[in-house]
């Protein structure tokens, strides 16, 4: 693949401070040479339902035609605001690829037990609709993708490529960048939205 490819990591950051619950989501443009040409960010709501959305602005904002791929850390950012990856794939006219690092029985007893009603019923029919887990070694250690746009061989040949000592560098710089942010906005450094 080529060095120069790029593709948009996105991770989120919440340090569980209550400023009106928004989590921070940060963006990341990086090269499959590591190289990092972008940054943006994002908010959402800690237990809303508006992720999809504010990944799609971001995407929107940073106006990047060049970016091949989008990689989100996880389906569930901000206390299971669930990610629609059809939803986003549509919005970038781009591949998605959700990754996450542990192995689970998914989220489903977590949404069971967090939420009741309709809130429920939302999310578990969202979280039903995203697409297989599949499982993937790189650098000697599992990463787990969901794919929208890729099949499963195209999907772990991307990861591969821009995973560096075992999390896809856009979605290393993607959680630093919104770590960063969440803190200097938490510890009052920078003006809340």
């Amino acid at each position: 693949m080529n060095a120069g490819r790029r593709a948009l990591g996105i991770a989120e950051s919440y340090r569980g401070i209550d400023d009106g619950a928004t989590s921070t989501l940060g963006g990341a443009v990086v090269r499959a040479n590591r190289a990092v040409d972008d940054f943006a960010l994002a908010t959402c709501l800690v237990g809303g339902r508006d992720a999809t959305d504010a990944v799609a602005d971001l995407w929107n904002r940073l106006d990047r035609p060049d970016v091949r791929y989008v990689f989100v850390a996880g389906v569930a950012p901000a206390w299971y605001n669930l990610l629609d990856l059809g939803a986003l794939a549509a919005a970038t006219d781009r591949p998605v690829l959700a990754i996450s690092f542990e192995t689970s029985d998914g989220l489903e007893s977590g949404i069971e037990a967090a939420f009741d009603g309709d809130e429920r019923a939302a999310r578990l029919e969202a979280y039903r609709s995203l697409p297989d887990r599949f499982r993937l070694r790189v650098d000697d250690a599992p990463l787990f993708v969901r794919s929208v746009g890729l099949d499963e061989s195209d999907a772990a040949a991307v990861v591969e490529t821009y995973t560096h000592e075992r999390r896809p560098e856009p979605l290393r710089v993607a959680r630093a960048l919104a770590r960063r942010v969440d803190t200097a906005r938490r510890d009052g450094r920078l003006a809340s939205e």
